[in-house]
């Protein structure tokens, strides 16, 4: 079986915080480009939040499609700290057939309250000099592919060793999001990974901001040893594996059952006692449901009663809708939130990107991607952004790629984005195709 290398790049992996400086937001940072006044009214909030004076509020983002608003919220909660747990649903996913409304709203606030545990435990400790995650295809799908096993090479100023993973391990990689560089350490009997920051040495080498990362310094002695461990759960983790009362790590593997407010009660109490006994410490941490206007009457109702709750995250909510329907209801609101609801919000409006801001962006996807792209090929790449929309333009990078790869080029030319973009029409073609054949279509 040929080794290959399992990347990980997700839509907004790339951002690490709302790019302020005071509270002035800079045109790019953090991995955030533009948007200078939501921005910068986010930047409010996060202090808000960590002065203690959030409580019974939630947010609102509105904005047309694609125009940043889960980037401004996952840079929320990047501001608010590196343990600190983001959460994002779809307002369409409370209608899950395989729990009640109310039961999915409620694990989905508690995912999103993290309690960070300090323990003595046995634990492997070091900068992770070389990964390697082997794959194989997914048993159920072919086309997946999934991790069999990992190379990891970890390394202190004092010792320096290389380890071979299994399948569950590797998962855990994954999870985490581990790159070369980072300073992790690994508890010797649950396998559980924390990532510390990367060393000063791997920012430089990845010409990264050091002021902008967390910088950690590589660790001395051995890579085995005696250390307080310290990592996060969630409540509902602990929920799940109260519920279940076995290992707090088969709950990652396990089901979607509803859990008793007994069992939370429990836990909530379990949790108080280990804070009073400095062992733990609680951390709120976001809830951003997309599609809002999805929710229904009901949702609504319990999320005005969930704001108040003494252990409540901080609620983001997003919508590209004006005035809509509330759902379960005949009447019209703005964005189909009730009003009593929208009075407990702050509002932030995103706006759409003007060109200078699509080309930017566009760099950043390149560079996050780790593709090379010629100049032409960048400025075209911009047009289409600007023509048909953002989303499309970068989700034309990937396939424009693979054309690159093809054709055992190193960068990609404008050829190979026009091949791309025949292959792949943006929603403007694509209804002019409808007009086209509508009469062959089925209705």
């Amino acid at each position: 079986m040929e080794e290959t290398k399992f990347e990980r790049i997700g839509s907004h992996s790339h951002i690490t915080g709302l790019g302020l400086e005071g509270r002035k937001a800079k045109f790019v940072g953090d991995g955030l480009v533009g948007q200078i006044e939501a921005r910068e009214a986010a930047g409010i909030v996060v202090d808000m939040v960590k002065k203690g004076r959030f409580a019974g509020r939630a947010i609102l983002l509105a904005g047309p499609p694609g125009t940043g608003k889960t980037a401004i919220a996952v840079g929320i909660a990047k501001e608010l700290g590196r343990d600190v747990p983001f959460v994002s649903i779809s307002g369409s996913e409370i209608y899950s057939a395989e729990m009640k409304k109310t039961e999915f709203l409620m694990q989905a606030l508690r995912k999103a309250i993290g309690v960070r545990i300090h323990e003595m435990r046995k634990i492997y400790e070091g900068e992770v000099t070389t990964l390697d995650i082997q794959t194989v295809p997914h048993p159920y799908n072919p086309y997946q592919q999934v991790p069999k096993s990992a190379t990891l090479g970890l390394k202190t100023k004092d010792e320096e060793k290389q380890f071979k993973v299994d399948e569950t391990f590797a998962q855990y990689l994954i999870q985490q999001n581990v790159e070369v560089g980072d300073v992790i350490q690994i508890d010797a009997d649950s396998g559980r990974i924390v990532k510390l920051g990367k060393t000063k040495e791997a920012l430089r080498k990845e010409s990264m901001d050091l002021h902008v990362k967390d910088t950690v310094e590589l660790p001395e002695g051995s890579i085995v040893k005696e250390k307080e461990f310290v990592y996060v759960l969630s409540l509902h983790d602990l929920d799940a594996a109260t519920s279940r009362r076995g290992s707090f790590f088969s709950l990652f593997f396990g089901g979607k059952e509803e859990i008793t407010n007994e069992t939370r009660q429990e836990v909530d109490e379990m949790v108080k006692k280990w804070v009073d006994e400095g062992r733990a410490e609680i951390i709120p941490g976001v809830l951003f449901i997309d599609e809002v206007h999805m929710l229904d009457i009901e949702a609504f109702a319990f999320l005005n009663r969930a704001m108040e709750s003494d252990l409540a995250p901080i609620i983001i909510l997003a919508s590209n809708r004006g005035m809509a329907r509330i759902r379960g209801t005949d009447i019209n609101s703005p964005h189909g939130v009730p009003l009593d609801f929208i009075d407990r919000l702050l509002i932030i409006t995103t706006k759409p990107y003007n060109r200078e801001e699509i080309r930017k962006i566009l760099e950043i996807r390149l560079k996050e991607e780790k593709v090379q792209m010629e100049e032409d090929a960048l400025e075209y790449l911009t047009e289409i952004g600007v023509k048909a929309s953002l989303r499309y333009a970068v989700q034309l990078i990937a396939p424009a790629s693979n054309i690159t790869s093809y054709h055992k080029r190193e960068k990609i030319t404008k050829e190979d984005i026009e091949e791309a973009e025949k292959l792949f029409v943006d929603v403007k073609k694509s209804m002019k195709y409808l007009k086209e054949y509508e009469e062959m279509m089925l209705g």
